[in-house]
Formats: structure tokens, sequence, C-alpha cells
């Protein structure tokens, strides 16, 4: 019998531990994010919001101030502005542009719809942090964005503002639409809207596990791809709501991570550049190889991605052996490697303390150099993965 140090039975020891864990996280969540309360976004400065239009600051309050009705700022003698207000702008503005569609970037007639997985299964390679920064800064820069949390763990469904253990009830996860059960209900049910215009939710939860049992069981008596193309086919009655869909993957090869690689346009692999990261990667693309492999002998199925990029995460430029680590990764990859790093960060780091982006927390937390540094380098790597998709879609 595996005893602990209580005397209790290991399983006994792990089973209490782990509920007595959830309880109190479950409490810091409420205390954090009451039911009667709501996450909301911070309101951006004339800078900010000049800088995210592309106007000079005058130009705006001249704008601003002839669409006064339709904003927030209303009778403001120092003006704030909240992304409704960056929206109703922005609608303003490109009607007014001589370069259509520069400030309403979505996908157009003909253009497919993008799905980025963003996947490791090694933890601690800012996996989520990276897809909330992405998901935030599309749907901010006026994209319609689905973001979908596939990890039980639900971080990402955390930053959010939804506690997964209290907000999220049976079948209110991705788990909801792709089980094999006769229960099964519509994405478009499960979709919640956030507090950022323009970008929902697909939240996580523990029954997402599920997922993996059920369809082991499932290989047995259904087609391959019956199997990995229940995300694809879960998506394609929302696909004209969204221009781009953000994809968690779990930490782990499973049928989840395959699943949502099947659906997937694109993939960014995060990867931290430290030698044991590195080796953990070469694991993971010869697993992954190899399981796609598989996927396409039993569904002949070959994923349209249009780009495949890593993406490198907490990277510390003084740092002699991490910069060793990523030439040779360059020297490797070439191209395949994005060329903006996502920098390690105070401010990045403190943000996800309380369950915030960089996007979220103010400039005043900060010392101005290390909030303006993670900031820009958060906007270099977003903006690269902007281009992705713009070339994607055939723009110039």
């Amino acid at each position: 019998m595996n005893v602990g140090q209580s005397g209790q039975p290991l399983r006994l020891l792990i089973e209490e531990q782990g509920k007595t864990l959830l309880d109190k996280l479950t409490d810091h969540r409420l205390e954090t994010f009451p039911p009667t309360s709501a996450k909301t976004f911070r309101k951006l400065s004339p800078a900010e919001t000049s800088a995210l239009l592309g106007v000079a600051e005058s130009y705006l309050r001249a704008v601003a101030l002839e669409f006064d009705d339709q904003l927030s700022t209303k009778g403001q003698a120092r003006r704030s502005y909240t992304l409704e207000d960056i929206q109703t702008l922005r609608r303003v503005l490109e009607e007014r542009s001589r370069t259509p569609g520069k400030l309403l970037p979505g996908r157009r007639a003909g253009e497919h719809l993008q799905v980025i997985a963003v996947i490791n299964f090694k933890g601690g390679s800012a996996k989520t942090t990276t897809s909330a920064n992405l998901a935030q800064y599309l749907a901010i820069h006026g994209y319609r964005t689905l973001a979908i949390d596939l990890d039980p763990q639900a971080s990402l469904t955390s930053m959010f503002g939804v506690a997964p253990e209290v907000d999220v009830g049976v079948n209110q996860s991705l788990y909801g639409a792709i089980h094999y059960g006769d229960d099964a209900v519509p994405l478009r049910d499960i979709i919640r809207r956030t507090y950022i215009p323009g970008l929902d939710l697909v939240p996580a939860a523990l029954e997402l596990m599920e997922f993996e049992h059920e369809t082991a069981t499932a290989a047995n008596r259904q087609k391959g791809v019956e199997i990995f193309g229940r995300i694809m086919n879960a998506l394609l009655p929302v696909e004209a709501d969204y221009d781009v869909v953000v994809i968690d993957c779990p930490p782990q090869l499973g049928f989840l991570s395959l699943s949502a690689l099947i659906s997937a346009t694109a993939v960014l692999v995060t990867v931290h550049p430290e030698m044991l990261d590195v080796m953990s990667m070469s694991q993971f693309l010869t697993m992954l190889g190899s399981y796609l492999n598989v996927v396409h002998q039993q569904t002949g199925h070959d994923p349209p991605h249009n780009f495949i990029r890593y993406l490198l995460t907490r990277f510390e430029p003084s740092d002699g052996p991490q910069n060793q680590i990523v030439g040779f990764l360059r020297s490797i990859f070439k191209g395949y490697v994005l060329n903006h790093p996502a920098l390690k960060s105070t401010a990045i780091s403190d943000a996800g303390l309380t369950s915030q982006t960089i996007y979220e927390v103010e400039r005043s937390q900060f010392t101005r150099s290390t909030y303006d540094r993670a900031l820009e380098s958060v906007n270099a790597v977003n903006a690269e993965i902007e281009q992705l998709i713009h070339a994607a879609w055939g723009r110039p």
C-alpha cells in the first residue's frame, strides 16, 4: 500500500489535497472577480488612442468633438477612450480614409477564416500568455476574434475573468460541441462575449479531459476524419462571424491537440530558449510529425497550413547562453523563427499575477521604461503575426 506521511493512502491524500487547493483557488478567484462584478478593460489615453488609430492627437480631438454624442467622453475636459469609443472612431475614420480597409482590416470576400493553434507540450513556454496577447491585440486592432481555451486547466479562461470552477457548467466548454453524446450543443451556444469588443471566448473546463477518454474508445468504431475533424466541423457554423480564431492548446499531445491542428490554418510553436526546453521541443516535433502521419493515413487529410512559426518566449537579450540557443535555432529553422522574440519582463509577469495582459494594466503601475519595453516587444510579435495573416489572405 502506498501511504503518505499522514498515514493515509496516497490516492486519498492526493484527492484531499487537490480538493483543498481547488477550494482555496475558487475563494481567491471569487475575491478577485466576485459574481456581482465583471472584468473591464481600462480606458486609453489620447496618445494611446491616436497611436492605435494612426492619426495625430489634434485630429483625434477634432473628430471626437464632432461626434461627441456618440462617445463616452462627452463633457470630459481630459478625454480618455473606451474600446467601444475606439470602435466608433474607427468606423468614422474608415469612412474618411483614402486607404480602404486600413482601420477595418478584417477579412474580405474570398478570404478564408484564419485559425491559429498555439502549441507546445512543455509547461512554462508562455503559450497561454501568447494566446491572450495575440487575441487581445487582434480585437483591439479591429479584427473579429474568437479565443478558444482547449486546455482543461483553463488558464486562458481565467485571464478573461471567467472562473472555470464557478462559471463554466456542463457542456459549456468546447467539449459541449465536440463530444460524442446526443446532447452535444452548437458552438454558437457556448461562445461568450468578453469585456473587449470584437473578442469572444470559448471557455475551458475539466470536462475537456473526457474528450480524450471518449475518443480513445470511439477510435475503434468511427473513421479517423469523424474523430479528428470535430473541432473543424464545430467551427463551420460560426465561420462567417470571425476573421481569426486563436486556439490555446493543452500542454500535451492528445486528441484535443491533434483535432486543433487539423482545424488550424496556422501553427505557432512557443519555445523558451533554454537547452532543456529545446531538447523537449525536439521530442515534441518528432512525436507531432509521427502523429500527423497517422492522422493522414487514417483520413487522407493534410491540414492546409498557411504558416508555421516558432516564437521565442521569455527571452533575455543579456543572457549569453540564451543568445547562443537563439542563434542555433535560427540556423536550423531559418525563416520559420519569428524575427521578434517575446522578451522576459516583470511587467508581463506581474500583470499575469492578476490575470491580466500587458494591454490591460496601467502604465503607471511600472517604471515607464519597463512597461514601454514590454509593450513594444509584445506589439512587435503580434504585428509580425498580423502580417502573416495578411499574407495568407493574399494581401501585399
